[in-house]
C-alpha cells in the first residue's frame, strides 16, 4: 500500500537510514571548463555511480525493504523503460522476492540486460504509457503482486529525496538545484527536501521539449499526460504522475524543457570535460543552462543530479548525426 501521508522531510530521513546500507553516498563533482561555458558555479551529484548505475535504487530500496513479508512474498512488478527496472529487480534480490519487470519494446538493451543480471523477469509490450499499465495490471490481477510504481508512489518519492538530502549536505549554500522530470518522483523528492533544509533554494524540473507533459502541467495548473514520444532522454518517456504534480506544484520554482540537440551536447560536454559516463536524461539540467533556460542562474550556485550513467555505447547519440 502507499503510505496514505503526504511525503515530508521525517519520512525522507527515515527511508534515508533503511537504505543506507545499501545505497552508496554518491560524491559531488566541479568541472572549471563547465563552469566557464555554463556561466554559473556547477556542482554535480554523481548518481551515475549509484547502484545500478542511477538514483532509481534509492527509491525502490525504501519501497521494497519496507514491504511485509507476506506483501514480498507475493512478489513485486513495475512498469519501466530503464532504471527503475533494474533498481526493482536489485532491491528485490536483496529484499529475497522475485521481481517481474514490464518494459516497452523500444528500451535500451543495456537495461533490459541489467534486469535479467539481477534476477528480475521481463514482460515487453507496446512503446506507449496505456500499454505498460493495461500490462501490469493484468499481471497483477493475474499473480497478485505488488505494485512498486516507478513514481507515483510516496515510498518512492521518500527515497528519492534521499539524494537532495545528501547534496545539501555536501554542498551547503545552493541557490538552485536541477533535476530531469519524468514521472516526477526524483524532483518531488528533492524539492521537498530542499524547501524543508533551504527554503532559499530554488529547484527547477527540467524537461526535453518532445517530452513536455510536465511543463505543460505546471504552466496550465491541469495535469497533462505525455502519450507518446520519440526523444533521446529514454528515462523520461513517462507522464507526469499525479501525487508528484502535487507536490511539484508545491515546492518546485519552475520546470523549463530543452532541446534533443542540446540534450546531446550537454552529455557529450560531460564526456568530454568531466570523463564521466551519463545518459540522454541525465543530460537535460545541463542543457537547460547551455541554451539559456534558467538565465536567472548565471553566476550562481547551482547543483545538478546527475540521475544515471546506463549507455547503450555501440548506439551513442553523437554517432548518429
Amino acid at each position: 500500500m502507499n503510505n496514505p501521508s503526504p511525503v515530508t522531510i521525517e519520512l525522507i530521513r527515515a527511508a534515508h537510514e533503511r537504505i543506507r546500507p545499501f545505497i552508496h553516498r554518491t560524491p559531488v563533482l566541479t568541472s572549471g571548463r563547465v563552469n566557464a561555458i555554463a556561466s554559473a558555479q556547477l556542482f554535480f551529484k554523481c548518481e551515475n555511480f549509484q547502484k545500478v548505475g542511477a538514483f532509481k535504487a534509492r527509491g525502490a530500496h525504501n519501497a521494497i525493504l519496507g514491504l511485509s513479508d507476506e506483501e514480498a512474498a507475493r512478489g513485486v512488478v513495475t512498469h519501466s523503460s530503464g532504471n527503475h527496472a533494474g533498481a526493482v529487480a536489485l532491491a528485490a534480490r536483496a529484499r529475497g522476492a522475485h521481481a517481474t519487470i514490464i518494459m516497452p519494446s523500444n528500451a535500451p538493451r543495456i537495461k533490459k540486460a541489467a534486469v535479467l543480471e539481477y534476477g528480475g523477469k521481463i514482460i515487453e509490450c507496446e512503446p506507449t504509457v496505456p500499454a505498460r499499465e493495461s500490462t501490469t495490471a493484468a499481471f497483477m490481477a493475474q499473480t497478485g503482486a505488488v505494485l512498486i510504481h516507478p513514481y507515483d508512489d510516496d515510498r518512492i518519492v521518500a527515497g528519492q529525496g534521499t539524494a537532495a538530502v545528501e547534496f545539501i549536505e555536501q554542498v551547503p549554500d545552493l541557490d538552485y538545484l536541477l533535476t530531469p522530470v519524468g514521472g516526477g518522483g526524483l524532483l518531488s523528492g528533492s524539492a521537498i527536501a530542499a524547501r524543508a533544509l533551504d527554503p532559499r533554494i530554488k529547484v527547477v524540473g527540467t524537461e526535453p521539449a518532445l517530452a513536455d507533459d510536465a511543463w505543460r502541467s505546471f504552466k496550465s495548473g491541469q495535469h497533462v499526460l505525455l502519450k507518446s514520444t520519440t526523444t533521446i532522454a529514454d528515462g523520461l518517456r513517462i507522464s507526469l504522475g499525479e501525487r508528484n504534480f502535487a507536490y511539484i506544484r508545491a515546492n518546485v520554482h519552475d520546470i523549463v524543457t530543452v532541446t534533443e540537440d542540446g540534450i546531446i551536447a550537454a552529455m557529450r560536454l560531460v564526456w568530454e570535460s568531466m570523463k564521466i559516463i551519463i545518459e540522454p536524461s541525465c543530460a537535460v539540467p545541463l542543457a537547460a543552462l547551455l541554451e539559456n533556460q534558467v538565465p536567472a542562474a548565471a553566476g550562481r550556485r547551482v547543483g545538478i543530479i546527475l540521475t544515471g550513467g546506463n549507455v547503450d555505447l555501440d548506439s551513442l547519440p553523437w554517432m548518429k548525426k
